[in-house]
């Protein structure tokens, strides 16, 4: 019993810290704050037509937490990890996304982005 409690316990440990580590801050950008702000274009960027407003309000959101290269590199490296998450994604809506909310961005949204290249 008390070996069962003790690997009860490890894995409690191991799981917290994993989950305080997928949280940690990169210049201020985290992946949960990105996949977030970006969740609700999830229609448009399937299907196309006008985005949803809020789908330009989480963009806005993440252009304005683009405030240091580290963060824009947290940025693309999120969208980018996350895009191959969803199946049925338009490389041409997500192109085309940013245009279409009226937004100035300094990432290329497409799976081709280098994100080490981003200044």
């Amino acid at each position: 019993m008390a070996s069962m409690v003790t690997k009860l316990s490890c894995v409690l440990v191991l799981v917290v810290t994993l989950i305080s580590l997928s949280t940690l801050e990169v210049e201020g950008v985290t992946c949960n704050q990105v996949v977030t702000s970006i969740a609700s274009c999830l229609g448009y960027l399937r299907n196309g037509g006008p985005p949803p407003a809020v789908c330009c309000a989480g963009v806005k959101r993440l252009r304005n937490q683009a405030r240091t290269k580290g963060d824009r590199k947290t940025i693309c490296n999120c969208i980018k990890s996350a895009s191959s998450s969803y199946r049925g994604v338009s490389g041409n809506n997500a192109a085309s996304l940013l245009g279409k909310c009226g937004i100035n961005f300094p990432i290329k949204i497409s799976p081709s982005t280098d994100c080490n290249r981003i200044q």
